[in-house]
């Protein structure tokens, strides 16, 4: 007998149906798995099995049968645990053990031995895909119900077991005394309930002393999703200023959160049920190529990508390898990171905030008015050669974050809290939303804007256009940083609620680049 049922693969970050086809009949014992399959799928054959004896059905492997499991589209790669509950599920079906109709229905579960479910990675694009395709009905491990009800419109199933799932789908069965009873029936999932206000940061910007150029700075990246770069000497709070950051961001839309949390999801990274906030991705210096981009012999998403929608903070940035380095070009540029292998290109979204934090030289205290330099000249120069003219180029503001007086530390007064500033962001944050959506376009963020955007929607007057052309030639601006230094501007005059670019803004934004381009 035929029995076909259906789940859904995940390839990179891109979900596809899979249908689950069982064939059983007779003739000398074989259980074979076709369509692709990795060693995760091979090795389901004896979990399989166990679980279907252990929960009181005819074990697979008793009995002289031929069974073959087909997972198509055959030349989709399939690789995870999750097919272990539709593959049982359809072997059931075959054998006419169980009958229901499968139609609308998507199963994904790992299966234990004694026929319970365990958790599975990117529940969320696997419903998100099912609820694409028009299925009413998707039936997950209880531990990732919470993260499918996400998804609206479908019907979440959190289940425990095989039997539970099987009483829930026969509404009918006999008693050992052949009288019927109603079987147990699943409670949905509510859909879950998401707090887009918390933001939780280790530092709130009032902890921070001082450093206010810093902290104007800041606040204008995150108005305009720009990136930025903190130089100065050792101890200044480069790394709590980026810390504290987040705080700051605006929190993320519904789309953003179902987009951040899928990605986390299926890289296995999703700490709780949901990315509720900003993602805050911080790798070592040493961190590989692979780690930092992506890649393997099947794409996968590396740092670049877990970041997207919130920030990447790269502490030490020369320390990095220069490949990995280099690699933030394309993604800095097109918020996308294309990785190419043998075996497929798969692009994944990248667009995120790049913070980074350097020092000044290797021993951190060239130009220090309290420690003298050790390094050597050529120390120095192979210090900043690390860091490319392109890489320099897509990095919208550099900033400043010198030593401090200790009386300044000492004094009692606070600074102005992440609060009070995330409040001036989000209304920025707005105003760019009502110009682009207005428009007809997508775009979250003045950063985002592309040459024909900037035309459009950062237009300079005669005086201004004068000024901009002065201070390029004397700064030696490349193209890229002279549209740069327009979209900052375009932030700095919404901060202040202008509809157009004046010269001030445009003056500062200008103070934001690099003194050595």
């Amino acid at each position: 007998m035929l029995a076909k049922l259906h789940t859904v693969q995940v390839v990179g970050i891109k979900p596809s149906i899979v249908d689950v086809e069982v064939d059983t009949s007779k003739g000398l014992h074989s259980f074979a798995i076709v369509g692709l399959a990795d060693k995760a799928i091979e090795e389901a054959k004896d979990r399989i099995s166990a679980a279907i004896k252990n929960s009181g059905f005819k074990s697979p492997q008793k009995g002289n049968k031929k069974v073959i499991v087909s997972l198509a589209p055959a030349d989709l790669k399939k690789e995870g645990s999750h097919f272990d509950l539709s593959i049982a599920l359809a072997y059931l079906l075959a054998e006419g053990e169980i009958k229901f109709n499968p139609k609308e229905k998507i199963f994904l579960g790992e299966l234990s031995l004694d026929g319970k479910l365990r958790a599975i990675k990117g529940t969320l694009l696997l419903a998100q895909k099912a609820k694409e395709k028009g299925y009413a009905e998707i039936f997950v491990p209880i531990e990732n119900a919470e993260e499918a009800g996400l998804i609206r419109d479908i019907k979440v199933f959190p289940c425990r077991s095989l039997r539970e799932i099987v009483d829930h789908l026969i509404p009918l069965r006999k008693t050992e005394s052949g009288e019927e009873e109603l079987s147990f029936q699943i409670t949905p999932q509510p859909e879950t309930a998401i707090n887009e206000d918390k933001i939780e940061t280790a530092f709130d910007f009032s902890d921070i002393r001082a450093q206010e150029s810093a902290k104007r700075g800041l606040e204008i990246a995150a108005a305009g999703g720009h990136n930025a770069a903190m130089y100065g000497p050792p101890g200044t709070g480069k790394s709590m200023l980026a810390k504290a950051f987040c705080g700051i961001l605006p929190p993320l839309s519904y789309d953003e959160i179902i987009e951040a949390t899928g990605i986390h999801s299926v890289a296995g990274t999703l700490e709780t049920n949901l990315i509720a906030q900003p993602p805050f991705r911080s790798p070592h210096h040493t961190a590989s190529y692979v780690s930092i981009a992506g890649g393997g012999a099947w794409p996968k998403p590396g740092e670049i990508t877990l970041a997207h929608r919130g920030v990447l903070f790269l502490d030490e940035f020369p320390e990095f390898n220069r490949q990995v380095i280099e690699a933030l070009r394309q993604p800095l540029e097109d918020k996308i990171v294309s990785i190419s292998r043998s075996k497929g290109t798969m692009i994944f979204p990248a667009n995120f905030i790049l913070l980074a934090t350097m020092n000044p030289c290797p021993c951190g205290y060239n130009g220090s008015k309290t420690r003298a330099c050790t390094c050597s000249g050529a120390d120095i120069a192979r210090y900043e050669r690390k860091l490319s003219g392109p890489i320099i180029d897509r990095i919208d503001l550099w900033l400043d974050v010198p030593q401090i007086e200790h009386e300044k530390l000492s004094a009692g007064k606070a600074g102005e809290s992440s609060a009070d500033i995330r409040k001036r962001v989000i209304r920025a944050r707005q105003i760019q939303l009502n110009r682009f959506g207005g428009a007809g376009l997508k775009l979250k963020n003045n950063g985002e804007m592309s040459i024909r955007e900037i035309v459009r929607f950062a237009p300079v007057t005669e005086k201004c256009s004068q000024l901009l052309n002065d201070a390029a030639r004397k700064l030696d601006l490349s193209a890229r940083a002279y549209h740069r230094v327009v979209k900052l501007a375009r932030t700095i005059a919404d901060l202040e609620g202008e509809d157009n670019i004046k010269e001030n803004h445009l003056l500062e934004a200008l103070r934001y680049r690099p003194r050595v381009s």
